[in-house]
């Protein structure tokens, strides 16, 4: 929506659920895959795949991705891959010579040796305990990643006549990810030199009012508790023991119905079951959230400033499990009952854990979805490890020439440039040589660094040609 609000023309390819939403925003839906919303639903245990439909299966998705995102990425300048497993979205950036984003919404998804990666269940993979080995753990992943995906992907590579891929991990990642995740709910563990590129969490304005039933409900007693567990598979029985650890402490009940289809079990009218909603807006009139612990979710708890208790299944969610134990509580490995939800409930609503909740709301960035669309357009761009500005080409703004601008770093020492600035809040841009000026300024600094006039004593602007700035 903030590139829209640019001037850009944005396409989505996603899954066919998420078809109304986006085409309600006004912007063109190519879906890609199958629906994704059944999977919610509990169902009766299935055997595992064998290795032969295991392929197969590999096969049709990234064959449906390249016949997607093909047709998506038509006339396009950009693709930014929204997500882990785009798998065909860099080889068709290559095919069309245009610029390749990778964005992850949760630091734990790119390598570190100070977290591990990922749970995966349908891996027989379990949260680890305890003092694990983060490095040998990432190098089982990078294998992974090839077992599942190299031969296919080469292949379709192969067919465009393009080089095959040694590393499909790093080759879907990038050298520079962008995380888009809050920096004060998952600040990035490492050194900053090994650091993805910051945005924060992209967050979507909701101004979708509330049903006059549920605000009927909200005004009609003390602040409820929410529960909710979004788009992930939820444990059998898993509304029946949220409503009761409510009752347990005598709290009135929302149950967000999600994906896995939550119920209420009777029609007492301490409860009420709702679909969509703003979640933004809801979430600052409760007593405390009780979810999953998607990325999304967590985000927008944090920001209204209530108290969480997460329940992680898997993926990500353990991460942000860890993350929150300050705002709330996470809740134990292990399938949640009434008990320990009551239990974990009784942590979350006391006053201190409310009163910290409340102290980081304001800390939350709301400004970052305008930040990374500014990123992607060269408005502001930071810089690559490599200290070299990436992308192929700027999108064109308003249907004019691509900008000259490549991009802009703000010194901050993290890099070493042919010549270190004087002045810390110095600002250095890189143009396009195919810019045209006259207003050039005395000799080359740094020898093969041509400066161009700038308007601004606090910025020094550079031909990219010519730049030699490195790690």
């Amino acid at each position: 929506m903030r590139l829209k609000a640019l001037g850009q023309d944005v396409r989505v390819c996603a899954p066919p659920d998420f078809r109304e939403q986006v085409e309600g925003l006004g912007m063109p839906f190519t879906p890609v895959g199958p629906e994704l919303r059944p999977t919610g639903r509990a169902r009766s245990a299935a055997a595992s795949p064998t290795p032969e439909q295991r392929h197969r299966m590999v096969e049709a998705t990234v064959a449906a991705q390249f016949e997607a995102v093909r047709a998506a990425a038509r006339g396009c300048d950009a693709i930014v891959a929204g997500g882990y497993l785009v798998v065909a979205a860099r080889t068709v950036a290559e095919e069309r010579g245009i610029r390749y984003v990778m964005a992850g919404y949760s630091p734990n998804f790119l390598p570190s040796p100070h977290h591990a990666p990922p749970v995966y269940p349908m891996r027989g993979e379990t949260p680890g305990v305890g003092v694990a080995d983060n490095s040998a753990l990432w190098a089982r992943d990078a294998e992974r990643w090839n077992e599942s995906w190299s031969s296919v992907l080469d292949a379709h590579r192969s067919a465009a006549g393009l080089d095959p891929v040694g590393d499909v991990r790093s080759h879907l990642f990038t050298d520079t990810p962008w995380l888009a995740a809050d920096p004060v709910l998952a600040p990035w563990p490492g050194p900053a030199e090994s650091a993805p590129v910051r945005t924060g969490a992209w967050i979507l304005p909701d101004e979708r009012p509330f049903s006059v039933e549920l605000e009927d409900f909200l005004q009609a007693g003390e602040p409820p508790v929410c529960f909710g567990f979004g788009s992930v598979r939820a444990p059998q029985d898993l509304g029946a023991s949220m409503i009761r650890a409510a009752r347990a402490h005598g709290r009135r009940a929302i149950v967000a119905r999600g994906w896995a289809d939550l119920a209420l079990i009777d029609d007492r009218p301490d409860c009420l079951s709702i679909g969509e909603v703003d979640q933004q807006a809801l979430f600052r009139r409760v007593a405390a959230v009780v979810h999953h612990g998607g990325a999304g979710t967590t985000t927008a708890a944090a920001l209204a400033g209530a108290p969480q208790v997460v329940v992680p299944q898997h993926v990500d969610q353990h991460y942000w499990a860890h993350r929150i134990h300050d705002l709330g509580t996470a809740h134990a490995p292990g399938t949640p009952t009434a008990n320990s939800l009551a239990e974990a409930l009784a942590r979350s609503l006391a006053p201190d854990v409310a009163a910290r909740a409340r102290s980081v709301a304001p800390e939350v960035r709301t400004d970052a979805a305008d930040a990374a669309a500014q990123l992607l357009l060269g408005q502001g761009l930071t810089f690559g490890r490599t200290g070299v500005p990436t992308g192929a080409r700027t999108p064109r703004q308003n249907g004019a020439e691509p900008s000259p601008v490549i991009g802009m770093l703000r010194w901050s020492g993290r890099y070493s440039m042919p010549r270190k600035p004087p002045d810390a809040s110095e600002m250095w841009m890189v143009v396009d040589p195919a810019w045209k000026t006259s207003k050039r300024s005395g000799p080359s600094a740094g020898g093969s660094i041509t400066p161009l006039q700038s308007s601004s004593p606090s910025m020094r602007v550079f031909t990219r040609s010519a730049w030699t700035g490195s790690r």
